[in-house]
């Protein structure tokens, strides 16, 4: 197990949830994901990470597998105008690669927002720490063990 999804594993833990971690093989999109988890692909919950140009911080944003966030409305909501986050920036405030970033267990206590629409369901799937490895949880608790504040940033 790599020390990526060690982490997610020990944070789930720490929360007190217990999940199983399922291997996504060469899924590179939301709609494949979907596929694998045998879900509907806005219960797969996306990490996408931006620059927040001025405070220098990576901002992630938990937004439904279907939906896009919109800069500007993501921009008002977190306060600052955005840009794009690059990899160095994002393993080194994460500690996950582009395409792996969990909403939980990161290097870095990370401001977080959530899209609403991922409430809709009673379950949700995201990133266990890998690019290729995803676990289902119950949406209701995304909220807590993250931190993130539900907004509406996508468009």
């Amino acid at each position: 197990m790599s020390k990526s999804m060690k982490r997610v594993e020990d944070a789930l833990r720490a929360a007190g949830l217990t999940v199983e971690i399922k291997a996504l093989g060469e899924a590179r999109t939301a709609q494949m994901a979907a596929d694998v988890a045998g879900c509907h692909l806005d219960q797969i919950a996306k990490s996408i990470i931006f620059l927040g140009e001025t405070s220098g911080r990576a901002l992630l944003f938990l937004t439904a597998g279907g939906n896009r966030v919109d800069g500007q409305k993501a921009s008002a909501v977190a306060g600052e105008p955005l840009g794009k986050a690059d990899a160095a920036l994002i393993r080194a405030q994460t500690g996950f690669a582009i395409g792996g970033v969990a909403p939980i267990g990161h290097l870095s206590p990370i401001r977080a927002f959530l899209d609403p629409r991922l409430l809709e369901f009673s379950t949700i799937w995201t990133a266990a720490g890998t690019p290729h490895h995803i676990f289902e949880m119950p949406s209701a608790e995304l909220p807590r063990i993250t931190g993130a504040e539900t907004a509406d940033f996508t468009g």
